[in-house]
């Protein structure tokens, strides 16, 4: 798979290349290696470079060099975490909505809908410029929906709607719920300081 091929096609012509997606053999591996694991990186490479080029401290000192390292790699992780989450939930969600649960699938799509956001991540480099990488994660509900429709999880059409919303539904309850877990952890940890 030529990914710069893949890229253009998923954003261009989505509906032809989920098909082409849906036929192509893949494995959780291979999807990591050869796509998430570069592209995931656009963003929190761009945030490493905005930080230390071109975000400024109060007084004018640059951002720390390790700082913004920590920052970039968090992202990473986080990026590449978030998107294998969303496809155990779309895979485990399955038999609910009629679906084959299939975890590959699933990661086909959590992994090709995010493309969009991936790519404009490279907006990091300039403060500003967020509202283009929200416009670009909307393109990717969007992208999610057609593969979907595909149907990439042997989904039946008067179910697609309900199975996507329920996902991206359990995925922000999970968020909202680690991210608070993660305040009370660190509101323990600097109390004691």
């Amino acid at each position: 798979m030529d990914i710069v091929q893949r890229v253009q096609s998923i954003i261009l012509k989505p509906k032809e290349e989920w098909v082409k997606i849906k036929a192509e053999p893949a494995t959780v591996a291979g999807l990591f290696t050869s796509y998430a694991m570069v592209l995931a990186a656009i963003p929190a490479g761009a945030r490493f470079l905005g930080n230390i080029l071109v975000r400024r401290l109060p007084m004018g000192a640059v951002f720390p060099l390790g700082q913004a390292l920590v920052n970039a790699i968090v992202t990473y992780v986080y990026a590449l975490a978030a998107v294998f989450l969303f496809a155990l939930i779309i895979s485990e969600l399955a038999p609910n909505f009629g679906s084959a649960k299939n975890l590959t699938a699933a990661l086909k799509l959590s992994v090709y809908s995010m493309t969009p956001g991936w790519v404009a991540g490279i907006l990091n480099i300039i403060p500003g410029l967020w509202i283009m990488g929200i416009l670009a994660g909307l393109y990717g509900l969007y992208l999610l929906y057609l593969g979907f429709d595909t149907p990439m999880m042997e989904t039946p059409k008067d179910k697609v709607m309900g199975y996507m919303g329920v996902s991206i539904a359990v995925v922000i309850v999970l968020y909202v719920v680690f991210s608070l877990f993660l305040q009370w952890i660190f509101a323990i940890r600097y109390s004691w300081l």
